[in-house]
């Protein structure tokens, strides 16, 4: 094959078949903290817009620099952030990544394909958007965002709705006790003991893809980079 045929069957193959920019072996835990996301701060990667947050009635708020309501700040992690289910098979959601290699410039807004691999949701598929990091997660990790998840290190639910139920790491314990929520996270709650089968931390594969437009149309983000990977 000469030089000139060798490039032109290079680049075909790159452009037919782009390389996954993530994929492994995962884990998974739960969190619903009601903080500002991470990747709602400007400038955290190359996106159209920082990652949307509302204030503490969950009105969209404009202001890419208001601090967090974990902070004293009007800013808080809106309702609609809440995972939802496509199918018997299939959900969408929202995640704290901390994934092996990257850094928050290539977390932030990036969507993963998540394939559980054990607990009563072994093969059952969800979408999740990047939308924040900690320094509490590591290694692979998918904190997959869920109202009465735990609010974890940081408790961003008593200024915006006085309190939530459940224990600070695992939240609430049963279907019965997400009625307690405030009614804009309650369908969120149920979707742990529905769709979710109250998996207690699923191991995973995850592979990044192309974020669907239902979800984007929640965060407001969209990577530059996004059409480089496989649709979802």
């Amino acid at each position: 094959m000469t030089p000139s045929v060798f490039k032109i069957a290079l680049a075909a193959a790159s452009v037919a078949a782009p390389a996954l920019a993530a994929e492994g072996a995962g884990k998974s835990t739960r969190y619903w903290d009601c903080c500002k996301p991470s990747c709602a701060w400007p400038e955290k990667a190359d996106v159209s817009a920082p990652a949307a947050v509302c204030n503490a009635d969950n009105t969209p708020l404009n202001d890419p620099l208001a601090d967090s309501g974990c902070d004293g700040g009007p800013a808080f992690t809106c309702a609609n952030y809440s995972p939802w289910a496509v199918n018997d098979n299939l959900a969408y959601g929202f995640a704290a990544t901390a994934i092996n290699g990257g850094s928050e410039a290539s977390w932030c807004c990036a969507c993963y394909r998540l394939t559980f691999t054990d607990g009563p949701v072994a093969g059952k598929t969800m979408i999740v958007q990047s939308t924040n990091t900690g320094g509490d997660i590591s290694n692979n990790h998918f904190d997959i965002l869920m109202p009465g998840g735990g609010v974890g290190l940081f408790d961003g639910c008593t200024p915006q709705y006085g309190g939530i139920p459940g224990a600070q790491y695992g939240g609430v314990s049963s279907r019965e006790e997400c009625e307690q929520m405030p009614e804009a996270l309650k369908e969120g709650c149920f979707w742990r003991f529905d769709w979710f089968a109250n998996a207690d931390n699923p191991n995973l594969n995850f592979e990044q893809v192309q974020c669907p437009s239902e979800i984007t149309a929640i965060s407001g983000c969209t990577r530059s980079d996004d059409g480089n990977f496989p649709a979802a």
